[in-house]
């Protein structure tokens, strides 16, 4: 499981998916940013929405570990395209086993859940 951790994570961490920022004025962008002072990650999650209520973009900037950025990078896979209502359904656990994080990088793929309730 370790190995699988690893080369997941390093993935993710590597080549970060969707690294970057919206226009935070525009009025289809939402924005969201949250901090976990115990371990020091910072997380800003930014979705664009059409008109139709479908994410047609997501971006993110994660100052925190591998474990944080290839969380916040992964999330920003799975949004796209969905409706707001289905993004919400996204459990930090899924994102979490999908990179097979250890329990004890649990609280790295929480802050996806904070950022969408």
């Amino acid at each position: 499981m370790y190995h699988t951790f690893f080369l997941k994570v390093v993935d993710h961490y590597e080549n970060p998916r969707n690294v970057g920022s919206l226009d935070k004025n525009a009025k289809n962008v939402g924005t969201g940013l949250v901090g976990a002072p115990a371990c020091g990650d910072v997380m800003k999650l930014q979705i664009q929405v059409d008109k139709n209520g479908k994410i047609v973009d997501a971006r993110f900037k994660t100052f925190g570990c591998g474990s944080a950025i290839a969380s916040s990078s992964l999330a920003t896979e799975w949004v796209k395209g969905k409706s707001i209502d289905e993004a919400l359904k996204i459990k930090n656990t899924e994102i979490a086993k999908e990179l097979c994080l250890p329990p004890v990088k649990l609280h790295c793929s929480s802050k996806y859940l904070i950022l969408s309730h």
